[in-house]
């Protein structure tokens, strides 16, 4: 399964860092989410794009998990030649991350 099947997401930025809220639609959902998107996982999902270390925040009143990418935006807006350099469309790309049952 997908994550965009059982949750919701929104990215940002600052500088070379990206930070994805990662929001599940009802409470089982949550559990899963907590049980099996790590910050490892996410940060193999992400490898492609070379960033850096990835932390992991949980939020359970809001069901939801906050991740922070370091070094994920080719070294920021002003210097990177990316096309989404400012890091609006993370929280899509992780919604297509696959997890298990």
């Amino acid at each position: 399964m997908r994550l965009v099947d059982i949750a919701h997401a929104r990215s940002g930025d600052k500088g070379d860092r990206s930070d994805i809220g990662l929001f599940a639609h009802e409470e089982a959902g949550y559990e899963l989410l907590e049980a099996v998107v790590t910050a490892e996982a996410v940060a193999a999902h992400f490898a492609p794009l070379g960033i850096g270390a990835v932390t992991r925040y949980e939020l359970p009143n809001l069901l939801a998990l906050k991740f922070v990418l370091e070094g994920a935006l080719g070294g920021g807006a002003a210097r990177s030649l990316r096309s989404d350099n400012l890091g609006k469309t993370l929280a899509s790309a992780l919604l297509r991350m696959e997890i298990p049952l």
